[in-house]
């Protein structure tokens, strides 16, 4: 089991990955951006620490991955919204990123720290690649 140290070291990091997704976000003038990614990062990835290592031998810790994919689906299906023009859509880049931002999460809490790194920059520079070629 890791120690204390580890398990907030992991927390930090989702924060800190979450702060970089919202913070592209924020520039791009969208709607949710820093607080709501760090809280979605952070918030994946107490659960998938508690999940591991609060329950450990208890019962399986991918059915808290499993439900944290599924309510962070259900928040982005919030944020999609249909504009004024027919057949507009808007809000699902900012869903789906908030999907990827709590997978970020999950990834750190897990302890996959370097993963969890490249994903959310990958994310980032997507995000930003995306609004340069629209």
């Amino acid at each position: 089991m890791p120690s204390w140290l580890e398990m907030i070291l992991r927390l930090l990091l989702a924060a800190v990955l979450g702060t970089a997704i919202g913070y592209q976000r924020k520039r791009a003038g969208k709607p949710v951006g820093i607080r709501t990614y760090v809280l979605i990062a952070l918030g994946a990835a107490l659960f998938t620490v508690v999940s591991i290592f609060g329950f450990s031998g208890v019962g399986d810790p991918s059915r808290v991955a499993a439900g944290v994919v599924i309510g962070i689906g259900f928040i982005g299906a919030g944020v999609i919204f249909r504009g004024p023009q027919a057949g507009e859509v808007t809000g699902l880049t900012t869903a789906a990123s908030m999907w990827a931002a709590a997978a970020v999460g999950l990834a750190a809490g897990a302890g996959l720290y370097l993963i969890s790194a490249v994903a959310a920059l990958l994310i980032v520079v997507s995000l930003m690649l995306s609004k340069i070629l629209d």
